[in-house]
């Protein structure tokens, strides 16, 4: 039971006469005085059995005066006779009814009193200590309930002690003091630190805390020890997830042994492969997202996620192929579940599917994928593939009209059909019509940052530089950790070989705010390029284009091989951008200002 409140830790009051009593023991009075016990009367319709009752008269007559006097609305006196009686006969039901009047009235410190009583007076009833240990808590005294969390593990089946050990961080939540819940958990935990069946679950719920206290390196530490003790534990591996995308890039190896320890010993967990590549995704490594999507497909072939994962991926890749065989497999998976997570993953397989027919000039095959989605809540996004395939076919004003008829039905149905007008636009390269789309969608949503960074991108492609500038540095003022607007402005100054110092302090900035992000290291190799910093720049753009296989990095990347004279590197790196996509403006561009055909 959770403690109602913590802010009354007074004596109880009565209470008014109006209140309502919220539970009465007159059904275990009755119950106890026909024999049962503290059970309940199962079925009132059924005869009970003769028996003698266990309580005296005296016992029974204080229990129904303490139930009269709460009910009566004076919980104090009820809450001294009831706890009296539960000492007396030892009797678990009645501390817990004694518990129960006091946080009823309110009184946190009766509660916790109560509660003591009944685990000194029933040393063997786990139940009782959980009682003290939620109402510590909700008296907000972490620092007290070590010996209790200790003794509350202890009573916990082996079987069970690590999803009990695993649930700590959740119970202590809302305890103000992160240091007090850090001391009086590591020493709950001490018996099990060193053991191999719980010291990897006891270390990762420690790392779990340190890391709630802002200490990630304590964090990390704890991960470490945990797997020591238990290489195919998944438990610190999920830690060293959790550092990992907060930057701390030294526990990856955690992970990484931690997957193959586990495939030694014939594991069939998958959560912690299937959570390092949604990490290795956020973290923009689609490379070795990849690479970790293809192992676990093959490890275990049943598994929903990482199949629409992969084809994700793949589809990114232009591998068209491979793309398709990864959808499908999902999609036959899906349909054997039958659930809903797989229905919601089915429509993005079909939007994904139709866009590869569109890639190919399929169009009666793109349309064919978004007629099996039949979802309201997919309108815009079903829509907005339908007036794709209808912009590639040369249909451009009738796309957009599509895009516009297209009902309102929910909060946000305005704004996503402004922003799917606008990428319509920029992939036909209309950029002069995408940059006004995306004018009105900032004037009509003017909190959404994100509005108005596209609407500087669009402007450089249009051919208004100045606008751009403005519209980003604008972005800079409003939402200073943008880091995209200082990347952004920074490339396009280097791009234009302009104010180079100041396109790189632009770009170092937005390397500090996001470190892993390969485009950013690409703008930052390409700005030291641009002043003549030729053996650096060579190293980032290496860097950046091993974290993102990219056809605008290749084409920086192979144009600084070029100017250092290794010539056929340069071209190996520029025909894998045009593997990657052949029609990359950046990578043509280059290809025909240096006259090179690869």
């Amino acid at each position: 039971m959770r403690p109602e409140s913590n802010h009354y830790h007074g004596p109880m009051k009565p209470r008014s006469s109006a209140a309502k009593p919220r539970r009465s023991l007159l059904t275990l009075l009755i119950a106890a005085a026909l024999g049962l016990g503290g059970s309940a009367i199962a079925q009132t319709s059924a005869e009970p059995p003769v028996a003698n009752s266990a309580l005296d008269a005296m016992m029974f007559y204080q229990l129904l005066l303490g139930e009269l006097n709460v009910q009566g609305g004076d919980p104090g006196s009820g809450y001294s006779l009831i706890l009296d009686a539960a000492r007396r006969e030892k009797d678990p039901a009645l501390f817990q009814r004694a518990v129960e009047i006091a946080l009823q009235a309110r009184s946190g410190e009766s509660a916790l009193a109560a509660a003591k009583a009944w685990s000194q007076t029933v040393p063997d009833d786990a139940q009782a200590n959980r009682y003290v240990l939620q109402i510590l808590l909700a008296l907000n005294r972490a620092g007290e309930t070590g010996p209790v969390l200790r003794t509350v593990l202890a009573s916990v089946p082996p079987g069970e002690r690590n999803d009990a050990i695993n649930a700590i961080p959740q119970t202590y939540t809302r305890a103000s003091d992160k240091a007090q819940v850090i001391a009086a958990v590591r020493e709950a935990l001490t018996p099990y630190l060193t053991s191999s069946t719980h010291g990897a679950a006891a270390w990762t719920t420690l790392g779990r805390l340190e890391l709630a206290n802002k200490r990630s390196a304590a964090a990390a530490d704890a991960a470490r020890k945990g797997h020591a003790l238990d290489p195919a534990s998944p438990y610190p591996a999920m830690l060293a997830l959790e550092l990992l995308e907060d930057g701390q890039a030294d526990v990856e190896q955690i992970v990484r042994a931690q997957i193959d320890a586990a495939n030694a010993a014939g594991q069939t967990d998958v959560q912690v492969p299937i959570g390092y590549a949604r990490v290795l995704l956020d973290l923009q490594r689609l490379r070795d997202a990849r690479v970790q999507l293809e192992r676990l497909t093959n490890r275990a072939p049943r598994q929903l996620e990482p199949w629409l994962l992969l084809g994700s991926l793949q589809v990114q890749d232009r591998a068209w192929d491979a793309a398709q065989l990864s959808l499908q497999t999902y999609l036959d998976l899906a349909r054997e579940a039958n659930g809903e997570r797989g229905r919601r993953g089915a429509t993005q397989a079909y939007l994904l599917l139709a866009q590869i027919a569109e890639e190919q000039k399929d169009f009666a095959t793109a349309n064919a994928w978004l007629d099996r989605i039949d979802t309201p809540e997919d309108a815009i996004a079903v829509q907005a593939r339908r007036a794709s395939v209808l912009a590639r076919q040369g249909r451009l004003p009738e796309a957009r009209q599509l895009l516009r008829d297209l009902p309102e039905r929910r909060e946000g149905d305005a704004r996503l059909k402004l922003v799917a007008e606008a990428q319509l636009l920029r992939d036909a390269k209309a950029f002069k019509e995408a940059y006004e789309v995306y004018g009105q969608a900032v004037k009509r949503f003017p909190d959404e940052p994100e509005l108005l960074y596209d609407q500087a991108l669009m402007a450089e492609r249009a051919g208004m530089p100045a606008d751009m500038e403005r519209l980003l540095r604008e972005l800079i003022a409003a939402k200073p950790d943008h880091h995209h607007a200082y990347n952004a402005l920074g490339y396009a100054l280097a791009d234009r070989n302009e104010r180079l110092p100041e396109a790189k302090a632009l770009i170092e900035k937005a390397v500090a705010l996001a470190p892993n992000d390969a485009y950013i290291q690409d703008s930052l190799g390409w700005v030291e390029f641009r002043m003549g910093n030729t053996e650096r720049a060579l190293s980032i753009l290496r860097d950046a284009f091993g974290r993102r296989a990219d056809a605008e990095i290749a084409a920086h990347l192979g144009e600084v091989l070029w100017a250092k004279g290794q010539r056929d590197e340069a071209l190996k790196i520029w025909r894998e951008g045009l593997f990657l996509a052949h029609d990359n403006e950046a990578l043509q561009q280059t290809l025909q200002r240096l006259n090179v055909k690869p």
